[in-house]
């Protein structure tokens, strides 16, 4: 169904400008509601998911607003392109809807010298299949269902397997205008790994970051996907949640198999607070088990990926300062006005001790 956001993006900017004590360009310490900012001067630039983007948008704009004398310059170009930015020294740190996978974390270490690459959760959210089909309200989708339409194996929208799902639904005779992401993608690599978890006889294309599945259109970024949804009639996508309300697109109810769950902040914190520590030590890398069937199960953790040790000097100061920022009370409570999923409870307090433990 459709939703709009409560707020929009500029005026929860203005409200969080009124609510801090800006710091100057030498340092110092902002309060805000919830929490301080301890201003850092500087410039970093990072890069990454695209599904963070909204999420990211908004811290900088908190931060910045409070420490004058910071430029953090966030360029959200897929999760691929940020980690091998990361890998090249080009930024202070990724943006990841994936963890590092082991060929890369290699390289990430290396890049990192006196210490290892970690991977620390900052950000939940909704993969949703947006869709823009007239007159039709409410939709609902099983994982055998969207296997086969982003396989192109179900091509029409009154195809019967739909119909059957959906009684009282009067779905049109047309072609199904299927979007995938043409980027290297965490959200893909996320997606297709519920597919491949849920429905392994109709998705045969595993699961990865580059999207492998014959037909459709690609479309570049969670923004990119959102865009084309909106301008095609008859369309499906997937795109994390926030991109979803920005566009104002219509988002498919999925069952499990215990019954149809909307995508919404609420039933998406579920499943990520289900989610378990694969990684060890300061490195948080999680599993997510995409066959339950008590909370939206489409879902994704973006990861922000730095140097526990050994970041570049000059950079390590106002990229520490910075993630405390965004896994503060503050920082987190803005994420569920947006569409997102805030990290809580024993994981949060993991993430703050990772982030506290970053060092040269």
């Amino acid at each position: 169904m459709n939703r709009t956001r409560t707020m929009s993006f500029a005026a929860l900017a203005v409200t969080g400008a009124l609510a801090l004590t800006a710091c100057g360009s030498d340092g110092g310490t902002a309060v805000t509601d919830s929490t301080s900012i301890s201003c850092v001067s500087g410039a970093i630039k990072a890069s990454g998911s695209s599904a963070q983007k909204n999420a990211v948008a908004e811290w900088v704009n908190t931060y910045q607003t409070a420490c004058t004398g910071a430029t953090i310059d966030y360029q959200a170009n897929g999760s691929g392109a940020g980690i091998t930015d990361f890998i090249n020294k080009q930024t202070a740190f990724a943006g990841s809807d994936s963890p590092l996978k082991e060929e890369d974390k290699t390289k990430a270490d290396a890049r990192c010298a006196t210490g290892p690459a970690i991977d620390i959760p900052m950000v939940g959210g909704a993969i949703v299949a947006a869709y823009n089909v007239a007159g039709v309200d409410k939709l609902i989708l099983t994982p055998d269902l969207i296997a086969g339409i982003f396989s192109n194996e179900i091509t029409k929208w009154n195809d019967p397997k739909i119909a059957a799902a959906n009684a009282g639904v009067t779905l049109p005779d047309a072609t199904i205008a299927q979007f995938h992401r043409s980027d290297s993608s965490g959200t893909t690599d996320n997606f297709t790994k519920y597919l491949t978890a849920t429905a392994a006889t109709a998705w045969t294309s595993g699961a990865g970051k580059e999207w492998k599945a014959t037909g459709g259109q690609g479309a570049k970024g969670n923004d990119g996907i959102g865009a084309a949804i909106k301008a095609t009639a008859n369309s499906i996508g997937y795109v994390e949640l926030s991109f979803a309300l920005d566009n104002k697109l219509s988002t498919a109810w999925v069952d499990n198999g215990g019954g149809a769950i909307e995508p919404t902040s609420t039933t998406a914190a579920a499943t990520v607070a289900s989610a378990t520590v694969k990684g060890t030590g300061n490195d948080l890398a999680l599993t997510i088990d995409y066959t339950t069937k008590t909370g939206y199960p489409i879902v994704l953790v973006t990861y922000e990926i730095t140097c526990e040790k050994g970041l570049d000097a000059g950079l390590l100061d106002l990229t520490k300062s910075f993630l405390t920022f965004t896994s503060s009370d503050a920082g987190q409570s803005k994420l569920t006005e947006f569409g997102y999923v805030p990290i809580t409870g024993d994981l949060l307090t993991k993430v703050r001790a990772a982030v506290s433990s970053l060092s040269a």
